[in-house]
């Protein structure tokens, strides 16, 4: 297939390439080309910015029209598009690929699903009062599927979850420098701050078994005007999820790493946090319900696909890639503060109150 991928370097999406190439596929990425040393040799690259809409054509008129322009006979199979976060940018997309391509696969979102029910399928109610990029996603699938109804467009729509690869371990509670402060005060014997009672449920799944089931996806007739999430079926608890990475980090580094959990409540931690953590959004509007999906309709349309990664399996390799990697070991001593008073500040309260 002649498939493009407007990303194909990040978290999801470099995993997809990397399948996609090792199948032969006629594969094209269009990005700025900040990671094209490791695209995988074969893939052809357009480096272009995306929201210079002018420049975006030039390059799939210039670069190859046979393959990314040209005649309804010779459109594209696919393209999927990752970086897609507005409405404004997906009514450029419908400019740019309308009569270029035989499926359109939008990125969404599982946070776009509302919190009223536990079990989630692709037929939960949309809604996300606490984060603006969820509501953003839900008007994105909103107008790509009024298109599809009025006229033909070909568009599947994926949501994924919580999906992660060895870059960076998946929490739920860090500042903005990512994961690794949080594992340093683990390392360091300190108190790691979980929302909520560490009790409900989440999933996690690893970048590679989310492509495979995202590939069964292109050219699936039965995937166009569809929409399908793909995630694994392991459900965690949150404080079990902060015991695995304790546990990778005891085997990797050869002594007892002990998780010390310290609970606070998640409307709480979204009231207290600095401006750019967004726990209003990443907890109350995602991370803190229990949620258990439901992804019979993927298995029904890619059948065989499984989610073969357990997370232990997983986290292990995230933390091996962290130790190989100390460029990523960047510190936050501003987060690693703000933990710290907003545990003394809890421990006072509960002085007070005794």
């Amino acid at each position: 297939m002649k498939i493009l991928i407007i990303g194909g370097t990040g978290t999801i999406s470099s995993a997809i390439t990397r399948q996609l190439a090792a199948s032969g596929h006629d594969l094209w990425l269009l990005n700025r080309g900040t990671r094209k040393d490791e695209v995988p040799t074969g893939v052809k690259q357009i480096i272009c910015d995306i929201d210079d809409e002018k420049s975006v054509l030039d390059a799939l008129t210039k670069t190859e029209p046979r393959a990314l322009g040209g005649s309804p006979a010779e459109t594209l199979d696919a393209v999927c598009e990752f970086i897609g976060f507005l409405p404004s940018q997906v009514e450029r997309d419908l400019r740019l690929f309308r009569g270029r391509t035989r499926q359109y696969v939008y990125i969404s979102s599982a946070s776009a699903y509302s919190g009223g029910s536990r079990v989630i399928t692709e037929g939960t109610t949309l809604a996300n009062p606490h984060w603006e990029y969820s509501r953003n996603k839900i008007a994105c699938e909103e107008l790509l599927m009024r298109e599809y109804r009025d006229n033909g467009f070909p568009v599947t729509i994926v949501r994924p979850s919580h999906t992660y690869c060895e870059r960076g371990v998946p929490l739920s509670v860090h500042g903005p420098r990512g994961s690794w402060p949080v594992l340093k005060r683990m390392l360091d014997g300190k108190p790691v701050i979980v929302h909520g009672d560490g009790s409900s449920l989440w999933t996690l799944t690893w970048n590679e078994d989310f492509a495979r089931g995202f590939i069964g996806l292109l050219g699936n007739p039965k995937a166009i005007g569809e929409a399908f999430q793909i995630m694994s079926d392991e459900q965690l608890t949150w404080d079990q999820i902060y015991q695995t990475v304790a546990d990778a980090l005891s085997t990797l580094n050869g002594f007892p790493v002990e998780f010390k959990p310290y609970h606070v409540a998640s409307d709480f931690l979204a009231t207290v946090c600095p401006a750019g953590y967004d726990l209003e959004g990443n907890l109350l509007g995602d991370k803190a319900a229990t949620v258990i999906f439901d992804c019979s309709k993927l298995k029904r349309a890619v059948p065989g696909f499984c989610a073969t990664t357990r997370f232990d399996e997983g986290v292990r390799r995230c933390v091996a890639y962290l130790k190989e990697h100390p460029e990523l070991q960047v510190e936050d001593p501003e987060f690693d503060a703000w933990c710290d008073r907003v545990i003394a500040a809890l421990e006072e309260a509960k002085t007070k109150l005794n």
